[in-house]
């Protein structure tokens, strides 16, 4: 029995989910004015001052915070429904049915929120491993309810969920730095779907 584990934005998709729901969301206006306003955020990053999961946290709390969960989950659902499918790579999709064909375990372990994930990944008939935001009274607060799942929190949420030992053969798909603990634990490793 295989275990197959997919990255989702970059890997699965060639454009990034994050910034693609959130002006799904929002809308283009509202995004590029919220972008401007966060530009503190992006320079500290840039400068090294924010680690990059407190500044997409930030930008969560940002644009997601005191959203209804109920309205906020129906949108999420939709984007995922509607307008995932129309960035997912061709060769990503012929990869994961071919380890379904297989019976490979499937999973997307993705530091994008699961809100947007789950229904496209529930389509696929794959696993999801992703970061979850925090409610309270019934709104987003727009905080991480868990880390945010990149790097060595990958292995960790995979471990957690998992036991590794159950399966003969592991395979890895990635395409950035934080994918590479995640690949390090494969017997097969893709970074930008090239072996390695």
């Amino acid at each position: 029995m295989a275990l197959a584990l997919f990255d989702f934005d970059g890997t699965i998709t060639f454009k990034d989910s994050f910034a693609g729901f959130i002006k799904y969301a929002v809308g283009r206006a509202r995004f590029y004015l919220g972008v401007a306003c966060l530009t503190p955020v992006f320079a500290g990053f840039l400068l090294g001052f924010i680690r990059a999961w407190r500044a997409k946290e930030l930008m969560s709390i940002f644009f997601f915070g005191g959203q209804d969960t109920h309205k906020f989950e129906e949108l999420a659902s939709k984007y995922s429904r509607e307008k995932l499918p129309e960035i997912v790579r061709e060769v990503a999709r012929e990869r994961m049915e071919w380890h379904k064909q297989r019976g490979d375990t499937v999973v997307v372990v993705s530091a994008s929120i699961d809100l947007w994930l789950k229904d496209w990944c529930k389509a696929q008939h794959v696993d999801l491993i992703a970061t979850m935001l925090e409610v309270k009274d019934g709104r987003f607060s727009g905080k991480f309810l868990t880390k945010n799942c990149s790097g060595r929190e990958k292995v960790r949420r995979i471990e957690e969920r998992f036991d590794l030992s159950d399966f003969d053969y592991i395979y890895a798909y990635g395409d950035n730095p934080g994918d590479r603990p995640m690949l390090a634990i494969a017997n097969e490793r893709y970074y930008r779907w090239t072996r390695i």
